[in-house]
């Protein structure tokens, strides 16, 4: 037998399998094919057999990282584009697109707007320094942005933004400065008297500069509104109706409850003014007329002529009577109707700030002459017209009288169409007043201040 070399041992044969099927045992057996899959909706292409075994297994890692990186880019991108958006403003009256949260000072710089600036000037308006005043002038929604400001204020969408030349300003000064006092006049006539005008006061000024040393009268810096105080009537501007004020001076008396009660039965209303020394000695009858739904004023605390006293004096008559009114409950009151009806325009420059209106009438009753209950009547209804405001007196001497008389006065009146009313109501009743007149409180404005009287010789000049 032939040498063969073999590559195992030939005391270890190898075995061979039985075919059973025709073929050489020796030949090689074709791949298996595999069998067919089938993908999932979920799965898509290169996805993993639910085995985990295959090919493909981390196929999908890749693309995953790019689609977030991708949209994370997005995100970025987007937040950058949000922070830096253009918004629309309106410039110097026209529409322009400006970067959001822009400053004015970049607004100004990137629309390359050149205001020129202003000049600095002596205290005589002669130029110290070109270009030494304000840079420019801003208007932001119509309020002024000081220069300082500007890097500060940022824009965010639909402001109105005005940029001008700058302003001249002056060199640093001392300033003297003298007050001009507002003076008084009192125009017009009839019964009711108010401030149609309050003063308030100028002020003129001389400069003296710090550099250059030179004086300048500047002359008056600020006008002065002069006091004016109106008298006028009251006009009713009714369509057929017509109306009264009744007044009662000089109370309250021992017989004012009556007059209220008339009032009461008969559907009227009046003005009491009382006087401060009475109403301490009879609180419940202040009261009472305030609860009735009449009005309230004073004379004054006592019996004196108003125009004969100082300036204190007359303050210390009108504080203490209102002081008495509202401790007796009868509220706050700043209507005045003086003893003897005066009232001169040196009282009005002197308190002016603390009456709203003084009234006196333009229907004298005379019942303080004491000519009867009947006589007082017949005056009245005699005399009335649409709007008049009537005198009537409630004092101890008169109120009897006064008493009988009311309910002629009223009965014959309300037949020919009259209503009775408040000062306030009457008031109400003139569309040219309405407005105007405010009896229940003062309205003197913060820079108002008290006027003086002008001596003759003044008003001459």
């Amino acid at each position: 037998m032939p040498n063969y070399t073999t590559s195992y041992s030939t005391k270890n044969k190898p075995r061979y399998r039985k075919n059973t099927n025709g073929r050489l045992s020796g030949a090689r057996k074709p791949p298996r094919r595999r069998d067919a899959q089938y993908l999932r909706r979920t799965q898509g292409f290169g996805g993993r057999r639910r085995s985990g075994h295959g090919y493909g297994g981390n196929d999908r890692r890749p693309y995953a990282i790019i689609v977030v990186g991708c949209a994370f880019l997005l995100f970025v991108a987007s937040i950058v584009w949000y922070a830096n958006r253009s918004v629309e403003i309106t410039l110097n009256g026209e529409a322009a697109k400006v970067r959001i949260n822009s400053s004015i000072e970049r607004v100004i710089r990137e629309k390359e707007l050149e205001p020129r600036p202003g000049n600095l000037l002596a205290v005589d308006d002669s130029v110290l320094e070109k270009g030494g005043g304000t840079a420019c002038t801003v208007e932001l929604n119509g309020k002024a942005i000081d220069n300082d400001h500007l890097d500060e204020v940022e824009l965010t969408g639909g402001e109105k933004l005005e940029v001008g030349d700058g302003k001249d300003i002056y060199e640093k000064h001392d300033v003297e400065a003298t007050v001009i006092e507002p003076t008084l006049t009192i125009d017009g006539t009839g019964a009711l008297r108010f401030v149609q005008t309050w003063g308030v006061p100028g002020r003129s000024e001389v400069w003296t500069g710090k550099k250059t040393g030179i004086v300048a009268d500047r002359g008056v810096v600020e006008d002065v509104v002069n006091a004016e105080v109106t008298c006028t009537t009251i006009t009713p501007d009714t369509k057929g109706k017509k109306y009264i004020a009744l007044t009662f001076d000089e109370g309250p008396s021992s017989r004012t409850s009556e007059i209220l009660d008339i009032l009461k039965e008969k559907d009227a209303k009046a003005t009491f003014f009382v006087s401060g020394d009475k109403v301490a000695a009879a609180p419940a009858a202040v009261k009472a007329i305030a609860e009735s739904g009449n009005e309230l004023g004073t004379n004054a605390y006592s019996d004196v002529n108003l125009g004969e006293l100082s300036a204190s004096d007359l303050r210390s008559q009108l504080s203490d009577s209102f002081a008495a009114v509202k401790k007796a409950g009868g509220g706050k009151v700043s209507l005045v109707r003086p003893p003897f009806g005066e009232f001169s325009e040196q009282n009005w420059a002197d308190a002016m700030d603390m009456v709203s209106a003084v009234v006196s009438w333009n229907v004298d009753s005379g019942d303080w002459l004491l000519p009867g209950a009947a006589t007082v009547a017949d005056t009245v209804v005699g005399s009335v017209r649409n709007g008049s405001i009537v005198l009537l007196t409630d004092n101890e001497t008169t109120c009897a009288q006064t008493v009988e008389a009311l309910p002629q006065i009223i009965d014959r009146l309300q037949a020919e169409g009259y209503e009775f009313v408040t000062l306030s109501e009457m008031i109400a009743t003139d569309d040219d007043l309405k407005d105007l007149v405010d009896l229940s409180e003062v309205r003197m404005p913060k820079k108002a201040s008290l006027p003086v009287v002008q001596k003759d010789s003044e008003q001459g000049e």
